[in-house]
């Protein structure tokens, strides 16, 4: 993760960051956010937000450049994030219980490929702090013409037998749902025992039909209807897409996140730590999430929302995914290599290419 920098200067920190493991870095990193944002220090990585508005699943994102699920677990940061730019930022996944993840280290830095693999293993503080630490962020209070919209994504403990998934989603849904733009079901993250599982026909059926259930159950009480993202990996074949597609569609799910990371090794063989268990993220899963951004766009039709994430390192890869069918795109990895400024020349990119 970058430091308190101004993004000019990232390139030249980026060796002494490197310098660091990663997790630590990474820590270290959301440490001085957190205790920065909103103060003047904020200045040292705020940016403008590339003003290109777009309505999608019922919402109006400022710009089309997102912050993917994964790097602000536990919501700490979501105001740091806001000044960098991002038109939405995600922040979790988080799990009914605190549970600490996989044993360390489980974070590996791939720099030949610009990538990164990570087994972090849901590791978070829980339901409730993560409440607490979104009902702290202050972006939702200026006067701001298109505030920055904010996704909650949910999963499973580890613990929790994968046949009583559903009941740790319902929990979270139920406690995320007052306080977020959007909600996005992780059933793909490679890092939890069996969680991949869940993409299959029949269990995919009863978890969405579970969560579209309990949504209608909630938008009453709260006044209004969140839209649900399904968040799916990048190792499906054709066949299991348009099966996910169709499920979608038939539980009014309102969009799609293509994609997580990749068990798949081919593009970084023999690299150090390449042999490492976990997701592999960057620019080696690139061509994998376009290629499922496209079958899905096939699948759905115009006018499914689909976020795309996976490889986007430039403005370039930004357009790339939207010309593969995405409507939106998320960046992480790409914040790591790349530093603040990749916020912005996204947001740019895709703000030049028009709709």
């Amino acid at each position: 993760m970058p430091l308190l920098l101004p993004s000019s200067l990232y390139p030249f920190a980026r060796p002494f960051l490197f310098g660091f493991d990663p997790e630590h870095a990474h820590e270290l990193t959301l440490d001085a956010l957190a205790r920065t944002q909103n103060t003047p220090l904020a200045c040292t990585y705020a940016a403008p937000r590339v003003d290109d508005p777009l309505s999608l699943a019922g919402l109006r994102f400022p710009n089309r450049v997102g912050l993917a699920a994964g790097l602000d677990k536990n919501a700490r940061c979501i105001d740091a994030f806001a000044a960098m730019g991002f038109g939405f930022v995600e922040v979790g996944t988080v799990t009914p219980k605190a549970q600490p993840g996989n044993p360390k280290p489980r974070m590996f830095r791939l720099p030949q490929r610009d990538a990164l693999i990570n087994r972090l293993g849901f590791n978070n503080e829980g339901l409730d702090a993560f409440v607490a630490n979104v009902q702290r962020a202050r972006f939702r209070r200026g006067s701001a013409r298109a505030p920055m919209l904010l996704g909650l994504n949910i999963g499973k403990n580890a613990a929790t037998p994968i046949e009583r998934a559903v009941d740790d989603y319902l929990v979270c849904l139920d406690g995320v749902y007052p306080h977020a733009d959007y909600v996005t079901i992780n059933i793909s993250s490679p890092n939890t025992a069996n969680l991949r599982s869940l993409q299959s026909d029949e269990a995919l059926d009863a978890l969405l039909g579970a969560v579209a259930e309990k949504r209608e159950a909630l938008a009453h009480p709260h006044g209004k209807r969140v839209p649900l993202f399904v968040k799916i990996a990048p190792d499906l074949e054709q066949a299991q897409v348009e099966v996910i597609a169709a499920t979608l569609r038939r539980h009014g799910m309102d969009g799609v996140i293509a994609t997580n990371t990749t068990l798949s090794r081919e593009a970084v063989a023999g690299l150090a730590h390449a042999e490492e268990a976990g997701g592999l993220s960057g620019a080696p899963v690139r061509e994998a999430s376009s290629r499922v951004i496209a079958q899905l766009r096939a699948a759905l039709g115009k006018g499914f929302p689909i976020i795309g994430v996976g490889g986007v390192l430039s403005g370039a890869d930004a357009e790339a995914k939207i010309e593969a069918g995405a409507d939106l795109v998320q960046i992480y990895t790409g914040l790591i290599y790349k530093g603040p400024a990749l916020v912005r020349e996204a947001a740019q990119a895709l703000r030049r290419r028009g709709r």
